[in-house]
């Protein structure tokens, strides 16, 4: 029994390390921080906006457009990640059919950039 708790113990060590660790982290902000609030700090600050308005004023499409982008290419990155791992797998095929798939996104990324999509002025 002794031998199993000696096996246990460097776990039993992590998880208190881990939990001191952890408390000292939530803790320390409370106590280290500067207390000077002022409305700048303690507004709200959402889409460029303040939320307060009018409910029905124009929102900048913009906002949208930069979101729908942002997803668009970054499940180009979540599709190379399984491709990448299973590459020799893949074989000519697979490498092919990934070239494919790049060329699409760099012709769109291509097109958003001539539109001005990624332009903000």
């Amino acid at each position: 029994m002794e031998d199993l708790l000696k096996d246990y113990l460097p776990i039993v060590v992590f998880i208190g390390l881990s939990l001191v660790i952890g408390l000292a982290l939530l803790i320390s902000p409370f106590l280290l921080a500067f207390k000077k609030p002022d409305t700048e700090k303690l507004s709200a600050y959402e889409c460029g906006f303040n939320p307060f308005d009018d409910a029905r004023m124009k929102f900048d499409v913009r906002f949208y457009l930069v979101a729908i982008l942002f997803i668009i290419f970054d499940l180009e990155v979540a599709f190379l990640f399984p491709w990448a791992v299973s590459f020799s797998d893949a074989g000519g095929f697979g490498f092919v059919t990934m070239m494919v798939f790049l060329a699409e996104l760099t012709i769109g990324f291509i097109y958003a950039w001539k539109k001005g999509a990624l332009e903000w002025d």
